[in-house]
């Protein structure tokens, strides 16, 4: 069976072709409706899936940078900027673990994606 058959096949002709190539070319140009089909154009998900890990990754240097620093010159605005910085990394973190458990395959196994 190609593209222009049916299950029962019954072919389209070439006028009803050509109609049903304009709608697919119009609903392709629909931004908001490619966005809730899940596959928006010129990004992958993968790509967008890469902000997690490394804002994760800067909020834990950011974080240990400032309790280091904040400990050895006993600044308080420093161990402030910690105490803000801290529980916002724990959150990345733990968003990140659900991200890594829920995108586990159906054999248990495998490599999760951003890593």
């Amino acid at each position: 069976m190609n593209d222009w058959e049916t299950p029962d096949d019954v072919r389209l002709s070439p006028r009803e072709r050509v109609a049903l190539l304009i709608i697919e070319a119009e609903l392709r140009q629909d931004r908001r409706l490619v966005h809730r089909m899940g596959a928006t154009p010129g990004r992958s998900r993968r790509h967008r899936g890469a902000w997690l890990p490394l804002a994760f990754l800067l909020l834990v240097c950011a974080s240990v940078f400032t309790a280091v620093v904040g400990i050895r010159t006993s600044d308080p605005s420093l161990l402030w900027c910690f105490a803000l910085l801290w529980p916002l990394t724990l959150l990345q973190g733990l968003r990140l673990l659900c991200r890594a458990t829920r995108r586990r395959s159906p054999s248990g196994g495998g490599v999760t994606p951003w890593l």
